[in-house]
C-alpha cells in the first residue's frame, strides 16, 4: 500500500518538474528581441533573483530525489508475503500437512525411587581440608 502511494506521488512530482521546466524562460530568451539594444547584456551577465517557477522546481526536485531514495529502499527490502502463485501454494500446503510420526502427547518423566528424603533440620557433614 505504501509502495503504491509513494510511486504515485513520485510520478506526480516527475510530471510537475517537467511542466515547470517547460514553462520557464531560458537565459537566451531575450537575445533575439533585444539584440544590440542593451538587453543582450542579461544573456551573459548575472541572473537576477530566482523566480517562483525556479524555486518550485528546486523544491520538487528535492522531493523527487527523496521519493527515489525511499522507493529504492522499499524495493530492496525482502517481501514477507510470497509473490508468486507457486510460493503461495507451497506455503498453504506446508500449513495444512501435519507430520504423522509426531507424538500427540509427551510421556511423563519417571522419578527415581532410590533417593532418600533429607530431613528438614539435618545438615550435611562438613569436609575437613
Amino acid at each position: 500500500m505504501l509502495h503504491g502511494l509513494l510511486l504515485a506521488f513520485h510520478v506526480l512530482l516527475a510530471s510537475m518538474i517537467i511542466i515547470l521546466v517547460l514553462l520557464q524562460r531560458g537565459k537566451g530568451a531575450d537575445a533575439g528581441a533585444g539584440f544590440g539594444s542593451g538587453a543582450s547584456g542579461t544573456v551573459f551577465g548575472a541572473r537576477g533573483s530566482a523566480t517562483v517557477f525556479s524555486k518550485l522546481t528546486a523544491v520538487f526536485a528535492a522531493l523527487f530525489f527523496a521519493t527515489s531514495l525511499m522507493l529504492a529502499y522499499l524495493g530492496t527490502k525482502p517481501s514477507t508475503q510470497p509473490t508468486s502463485v507457486l510460493e503461495r501454494a507451497a506455503e498453504q500446503a506446508a500449513r495444512t500437512v501435519t507430520p504423522a510420526s509426531a507424538p500427540t502427547s509427551v510421556p511423563a518423566v519417571a522419578q527415581p525411587s532410590s533417593a532418600a528424603p533429607v530431613a528438614s533440620g539435618a545438615s550435611a557433614p562438613a569436609k575437613k581440608p
